[in-house]
């Protein structure tokens, strides 16, 4: 089986164009959207997305069923031993279909070798990954085996190496912690298997043996928080680098937990948030996501190297149209890319802002509880969705 997969990624890429990608796409803002489905996205998914003006779709195949083992691509996270040659397969056609709808692609897993997705790991957090050096080298070994298998597909824009990585989790680090506590606990992890950078640099490397081109998206650490880059002394030493974070925040406030709430926290509104009461508002959320910024303004990297590449409420909270518009203000203002979270997921209708702010009708479980192929009632002209629709819009013109 190792032998077939191997010789599958060597096929395919010497059936592929020589190159595909370049940073030039990133020149100038690009806005999107992304897709965490349980089911392949078909052409009409991506044309849907297209039709709203969205540039790119930022992409993860770990929800879907693997033909050759527990994990989508990797076959099992346990135990690497070359990528699954018929889930290569799907990949590529989910990315000719949005290539064909024309949407760039940015390919990113939520899981590594020896790092399984908590949400694929009985709710626990796999932090393997991070106990040892030698645990890089299987994760390594994997995205030199993609970037292989997947080299000069034209729909590609960038890999994003990791979702959402906390090599802090476990930690004496706080989340949301200053930024001189930051730096001080990276003085004691620096060169370590919890170095952020150290693992990134070894993905790098191995991507770069094969592809020279390809943009590679980084996320902070700490869940990818705006404020974590804050403990990193310098940016890698790569040309074709982008630099993004995720905003929820305040989580406390636009998560599913608040909605379950007697009394859920509203918006603007004091909430809790890195172990005090904040206040939330424009304002907060502007300071907030300046953070990242400064950062890469004092390392002289770009507004256009800079990514929000995750954000989004709650769609049934009181407060999230409100929350969404100040967040893609933000983004607007410093000219960075986005992609909103998330369009039209299948498996989940908490962030699916073309639903509106209600429940789904009783009509709609009852189909799926029969088995019905049956969609929710959507409508790109929810009152939720047009500050995103908006925007999408805009920038396309």
């Amino acid at each position: 089986m190792l032998l077939h997969r191997s010789l599958l990624c060597v096929a395919l890429a010497a059936a592929a164009p020589v190159s595909a990608a370049d940073i030039t796409f990133w020149d100038t803002p690009q806005r999107g959207g992304n897709s965490f489905n349980e089911t392949p996205p078909d052409r009409a998914y991506f044309q849907a997305l297209r039709s709203t003006g969205a540039t790119w779709v930022r992409l993860t195949p770990d929800k879907w069923r693997s033909a050759g083992g527990r994990d989508f691509l990797m076959g099992n996270a346990d135990d690497y031993q070359g990528l699954v040659a018929a889930d290569v397969v799907t990949l590529r056609r989910v990315l000719d279909d949005a290539g064909a709808a024309g949407l760039k692609v940015v390919l990113v897993p939520l899981s590594l070798p020896l790092l399984r997705w908590k949400q694929k790991n009985g709710g626990v957090v796999d932090t393997r990954l991070w106990q040892s050096l030698d645990n890089h080298e299987p994760a390594q070994r994997f995205w030199h085996d993609l970037a292989t298998a997947l080299k000069g597909h034209p729909a590609l824009a960038a890999y994003n190496l990791i979702n959402e990585p906390a090599p802090e989790y476990g930690t004496t680090l706080a989340e949301h912690a200053p930024a001189a506590a930051m730096q001080h606990w990276y003085a004691g992890v620096q060169g370590g298997p919890r170095d952020l950078r150290v693992l990134y640099r070894g993905l790098i490397a191995r991507v770069r043996d094969v592809d020279a081109d390809m943009p590679l998206m980084l996320d902070a650490g700490w869940y990818a928080a705006a404020d974590a880059f804050d403990y990193w002394p310098a940016p890698l030493d790569d040309a074709n680098l982008l630099y993004s974070v995720h905003m929820y925040e305040p989580y406390a406030a636009t998560s599913a937990p608040n909605q379950t709430r007697a009394t859920p926290y509203r918006y603007p509104a004091t909430v809790p948030f890195g172990g005090e009461q904040v206040h939330w508002d424009a304002a907060r959320v502007r300071g907030y996501l300046q953070q990242p910024m400064d950062w890469a303004r004092s390392h002289g990297i770009g507004a256009n190297r800079m990514v929000i590449g995750e954000f989004g409420c709650m769609r049934r909270w009181p407060d999230c149209g409100a929350y969404l518009r100040d967040v893609l203000a933000v983004a607007e203002q410093q000219r960075v890319h986005w992609a909103f979270y998330a369009f039209r997921e299948d498996g989940w209708d908490g962030m699916d802002y073309e639903l509106g702010n209600k429940a789904l009708p009783w009509s709609y479980w009852q189909a799926v509880k029969k088995g019905k192929a049956v969609q929710p009632p959507r409508s790109m002209q929810a009152p939720l969705f047009t500050p995103i629709l908006e925007r999408l819009k805009a920038g396309a013109r």
